[in-house]
């Protein structure tokens, strides 16, 4: 699994130019998915995000994790971030999961964030053509690959 999250004063997802979900202070968090991805990866990086101390404690280190400040999380399915560019200019979707792997690997991460972190998470439609606005407080963008655990 590979994420890039974002940390953000807002944000949302539009489809068919409605509201289908929105957070305020938080982490937008776009995940992509393998087919080789297992539960053991939902559950380190699950973990590893509800606990990322990205986040400005009162001497504007980034020392605090969603949790401390009391956050919230939107996931969006991104299974473009599995691209390969190696050839050519067109790039390759190949290492992306299928739908029928991806969907109840997406549906279980979500489920594990929600226990790491306590909270609701918001999430995009999985498959659906959205629109994803955000205001990226810093900016803070942070990359993260389960197999490389870094």
């Amino acid at each position: 699994m590979r994420v890039l999250i974002q940390r953000v004063k807002k944000a949302s997802v539009i489809i068919e130019e409605k509201v289908f979900s929105e957070i305020n202070q938080g982490l937008l968090i776009l995940l992509g998915i393998e087919a080789e991805d297992t539960q053991e990866d939902i559950n380190w990086l699950a973990g590893k995000i509800a606990r990322l101390r990205i986040f400005s404690d009162e001497k504007d280190a980034m020392n605090l994790s969603v949790q401390d400040i009391n956050g919230e999380c939107l996931v969006v399915s991104q299974f473009t971030l599995h691209a390969n560019t190696k050839k050519g200019n067109r790039p390759s979707f190949i290492n992306a999961a299928k739908p029928e792997i991806a969907i109840p690997l997406y549906e279980n991460f979500v489920l594990q964030l929600e226990r790491e972190t306590n909270k609701k998470i918001q999430t995009g439609s999985f498959g659906a053509m959205m629109d994803v606005a955000l205001i990226n407080d810093g900016p803070v963008t942070i990359w993260i690959d389960s197999k490389r655990r870094e």
